[in-house]
């Protein structure tokens, strides 16, 4: 997949009803009717998100007689999630890097004084 799949996929899951409708898909296919139930929109809107989906190769549409169920697709997703590895490691590497400063940090504290309230003295 091109920067340019990478990118419609990506915008078609920037939308929460897109997302909750390949939620939805997630559990096995549906029909149109099946996939606006949950939600307050009119049937165009529904088949607008859908077309969307489709553009991306995230949800493809088949035939059973008169039906045409919607079925989720998951090859667009890996790629998403096989490019999102790279960036994964890179922040990875950051926390490491952030738990070790926070160690030293730490380290380079001076004590707290006793919890008795007298003072220690060091010899020298």
């Amino acid at each position: 997949m091109d920067e340019d799949r990478l990118s419609i996929t990506l915008a078609a899951l920037a939308d929460p009803t897109r997302r909750a409708i390949l939620a939805r898909l997630e559990r096995g296919e549906a029909t149109v009717l099946e996939l606006a139930e949950p939600f307050d929109l009119k049937l165009p809107t529904i088949s607008k998100h859908l077309k969307v989906l489709q553009r991306a190769g995230l949800v493809s549409q088949g035939r059973k007689a008169q039906w045409r169920p919607c079925r989720l697709e998951g090859a667009p997703l890996r790629v998403v999630a096989d490019w999102l590895e790279h960036y994964r490691r890179t922040w990875e590497r950051f926390d490491r890097l952030e738990d070790y400063l926070r160690e030293k940090q730490a380290e380079e504290r001076p004590a707290p004084p006793p919890a008795d309230g007298t003072t220690e003295r060091r010899a020298t």
